[in-house]
């Protein structure tokens, strides 16, 4: 049985946390005890990362399904950021009839740019697969560094991405790179397309990775849905902006 490490805080309706590429559930924890204040808040290590075992095949549907059977309760709200929002949406196309409400948090159902889409160039990404073989670490400390570029306390905000990240072993190069393979690949336009509950969208208006445009995309695409724009975030609003975007929720759920 693959083992997928949780942490459960707080007592209420219940909101599952999903992290990011190269990252763990601690990346969550100042601000999910924060929504614990009015929700149970489950925080999952998707597998390969944190506590968690790793899976194959590694693809969205089967994250999607050992995360699901993961979670007890019948319903939930859930949230996915960044990489966790494309796990997320698969996850609500495959069990619909399990999430209440999705939030998607700095994430983009097709990561790469394409001439009907605003997302990331290719090169960028190919750039973090190649430089994963040749030396693991500084990569991923760069890919930290990107999720607070140009923001007034980025400095002291990527000090904390670090502490977080180093209460865990970094994933093994292969989980990473089958994980860039994903935010590569993975066009999930038509899960959202599907969805049949209320949709969330939270970006940073200077998220280095999440073009703003998305946010307008996203909506075109699929009518129930709320856009928060936050002001002055970049790629951590839950971070960077913790009582705003806790509030946002808070009004949501």
């Amino acid at each position: 049985m693959i083992k997928i490490h949780k942490e459960v805080y707080g007592q209420g309706k219940p909101i599952v946390l999903i992290h990011g590429w190269a990252m763990h559930s601690g990346i969550w924890r100042t601000f999910a005890r924060q929504l614990a204040q009015h929700y149970q808040v489950t925080c999952l290590d998707i597998p390969g990362h944190g506590f968690s075992d790793t899976i194959e095949p590694y693809t969205l549907e089967s994250i999607a399904d050992v995360l699901m059977e993961a979670v007890p309760e019948s319903s939930f709200c859930l949230l996915g950021w960044s990489l966790g929002a494309s796990i997320a949406f698969t996850m609500a196309k495959k069990y619909p009839h399990r999430i209440d409400s999705l939030i998607c948090l700095a994430g983009n159902p097709k990561f790469i740019q394409a001439d009907d889409w605003h997302g990331m160039q290719v090169e960028l990404l190919d750039d973090f697969a190649q430089n994963l073989q040749l030396s693991c670490q500084p990569t991923l400390l760069r890919f930290l560094a990107l999720q607070v570029y140009g923001l007034a306390h980025g400095k002291s905000l990527l000090k904390d991405l670090k502490q977080a990240i180093y209460e865990c072993p970094s994933p093994e190069e292969p989980v990473l790179k089958q994980g860039l393979d994903i935010l590569k690949q993975a066009d999930l336009r038509d899960e959202l397309r599907a969805l049949n509950c209320p949709l969330m969208i939270i970006q940073g208006d200077k998220d280095s990775l999440i073009p703003v445009q998305v946010g307008e995309d996203m909506q075109k695409i699929y009518a129930n849905s709320k856009r928060i724009m936050v002001p002055g975030a970049g790629h951590v609003p839950f971070l960077s902006h913790q009582a705003l975007v806790v509030n946002t929720i808070s009004g949501f759920v």
